[in-house]
């Protein structure tokens, strides 16, 4: 049997970091990654043939959980008919359809490959549409690695101790503004210090690349009413919000209305995905029918689209959203009970989660930063030891999904519990 040691020393020959996306590499825990030979439900089963409880989910997408059988069955179906086309494909239709049902705030959407691009495409056609250059997005918030949005971001950025990325030109990074999250007061300075410059504002509306924090009241409504007046585009980073929070995203639960929105991760099951949409007014400044040029040749990818199709079908059949807040709910009660007069700080919102390793609040990047890293490494390797795999950074949020248990979220607990005792 090959182990993932093995493994990972193979890679390492013939990949970057031996990862393909660093966060795996477990930089920010020390240690070296499993490699995962199956998955199913809530649990992973790695080539070393030990069965993790899995709290990553594949970094959002697998709300029903691992290998859920109207998914699969999907992508066999589909597969069966072919894998790319190239062409229209009526998938793609009944998928925009979905997502204008769901999200009101979007009137047309684009189906891209990715959250990068969901973001990247937003920052373009926001430009487009306006004429204006500048951007404004907030610390800690990551919106995948485009170059003008890896300034002070957050996810791995922040795991590797390194926010800022080499490539990014400085001019180009002369046009992003980044502003702490939660100050209505730096919003309207920045807007006051950039008149008539300011295309868009991007955010993720529940920051979760930097653990996860919650916008304070009316901070997400001071934006929406500050970009309205100054003309810029509000683009709300739903790509791990978006169908995971509520069936509409965070715009739904905080009832706030962007004029862009980008998607990802749940809307393809598991499989490469990602979406933008929103105003048709702006919408339709698109190539064909528009001076902003976007395009891909997988886009709309009839595999893809049939596995998110499948997945949000079956979280609306059975209510998966009633589902994973009472589970969320349990989750967050059984960890309150473990931390008692601990110096942590648990946040969760829906099926998402952090536990900071940090007396909080937490309500920033900068407070964030705060957390204790050493001290959440060895928790981590803890818990991985004793069954349970929770995100291998302090600044990464955790998933729940319809598949754990009320038996899981005990188990979970008396681990959490265990390893607390030993790192404390």
């Amino acid at each position: 049997m090959t182990t993932s040691r093995q493994l990972f020393e193979i890679a390492k020959k013939r990949i970057p970091g031996g990862v393909n996306s660093p966060v795996r590499a477990f930089r920010g825990v020390g240690g070296e990654p499993f490699f995962v030979k199956s998955a199913s439900g809530c649990r992973l089963t790695t080539v070393d043939d030990e069965v993790l409880i899995d709290f990553v989910g594949t970094w959002g997408p697998a709300i029903l959980g691992h290998a859920a059988e109207p998914v699969i069955a999907a992508v066999r179906e589909t597969a069966g008919r072919g894998l790319s086309f190239g062409t229209p494909n009526p998938l793609e239709i009944e998928m925009a359809e979905t997502i204008c049902r769901m999200v009101p705030s979007v009137q047309k959407v684009r189906m891209v490959n990715s959250g990068t691009e969901a973001t990247m495409s937003c920052i373009r056609l926001a430009r487009g549409f306006t004429g204006r250059s500048k951007i404004i997005k907030f610390e800690g918030c990551y919106h995948g690695h485009v170059d003008s949005l890896l300034v002070k971001a957050g996810s791995g950025a922040l795991t590797h101790g390194n926010p800022d990325s080499a490539g990014v030109p400085e001019a180009l990074a002369r046009l992003t503004v980044t502003l702490p999250f939660n100050d209505p007061d730096a919003i309207a300075a920045a807007f006051a210090a950039n008149p008539g410059e300011i295309a868009a504002v991007i955010l993720e509306p529940v920051p979760a690349n930097a653990g996860l924090y919650l916008p304070e009241p009316h901070f997400l409504e001071n934006l929406r009413n500050i970009c309205t007046r100054q003309g810029a585009v509000l683009i709300f980073d739903e790509v791990m919000t978006g169908f995971r929070l509520a069936r509409g995203g965070a715009q739904e639960i905080y009832n706030i209305t962007p004029d862009l929105t980008a998607m990802g991760k749940v809307i393809g099951g598991g499989l490469p995905v990602g979406a933008f949409g929103g105003r048709a007014e702006i919408m339709d400044c698109l190539s064909p029918d528009g001076p902003v040029y976007q395009a891909g040749t997988l886009s709309g990818n009839p595999i893809a689209m049939a596995a998110g199709l499948a997945q949000l079908c079956e979280m609306e059949r059975t209510d998966g959203w009633s589902t994973l807040e009472k589970t969320g709910a349990a989750f967050e009660a059984a960890t309150r009970e473990v931390i008692q007069g601990l110096p942590l700080t648990f946040q969760r919102i829906g099926s998402m989660f952090c536990l900071y390793f940090h007396e909080g609040p937490v309500r920033n990047l900068q407070e964030a930063m705060g957390s204790d890293r050493v001290r959440f490494g060895k928790f981590f390797h803890g818990c991985l030891s004793d069954g349970v795999y929770f995100a291998p950074s302090q600044f990464e949020a955790g998933f729940l999904c319809t598949a754990h248990s009320p038996a899981d979220i005990e188990q979970t607990a008396k681990v959490v519990q265990k390893n607390l005792a030993r790192v404390f």
